[in-house]
């Protein structure tokens, strides 16, 4: 089973980062790390397809089996470098391909706004995200061992797996 997760944070030490690393270990998939997989801003024009870095984010979206997406919330939203590199994809990558997404918050009821828009915008680009999601807050994080917490593990286990069963179904 191929898995391609996308960690949606620029930051090179954020909590999101240490997340989608530990989901990629964990479950031996690929990972697009936005905070060194560098991106134009995208315009539109044709001539940014042709873009090495575009050309290998479409081609490990349109061969996965399925797709994690992460990011920070920031002010009620996704992150920028996130949804950029989501309007470089389209359908063509993500037409029915089970998603799971997780966003990671500064605390209290973030997140939510970022899931819900993810959401939103998978569903622009035809991807079938699965009903179970999950906010990271900081207590699931441990940054000092770059790692989450046993705790966080269960829950993105709980997400994981729905995903997989959703990505056997596609495939059968």
């Amino acid at each position: 089973m191929k898995i391609t997760v996308i960690s949606g944070t620029a930051r090179k030490q954020g909590r999101t980062r240490i997340a989608a690393s530990y989901i990629a270990r964990a479950y031996q998939a690929e990972l697009i790390d936005l905070s060194e997989f560098i991106l134009p801003i995208f315009n539109g024009d044709e001539e940014q397809s042709s873009l090495e870095n575009v050309q290998k984010l479409k081609a490990s979206v349109k061969e996965a089996d399925a797709v994690v997406l992460l990011s920070p919330e920031y002010h009620s939203g996704m992150s920028g470098a996130l949804k950029n590199a989501l309007d470089f994809l389209s359908n063509e990558q993500f037409s029915g391909k089970p998603v799971a997404l997780f966003a990671c918050a500064g605390g209290g009821k973030g997140g939510m706004n970022a899931l819900a828009n993810m959401r939103i915008v998978a569903r622009g680009v035809y991807a079938n995200v699965i009903t179970k999601q999950l906010v990271l807050d900081p207590i699931h994080i441990d940054e000092e061992h770059q790692t989450v917490t046993e705790a966080a593990k269960a829950n993105i286990k709980n997400v994981m797996e729905e995903l997989l069963l959703f990505a056997e179904f596609q495939k059968a």
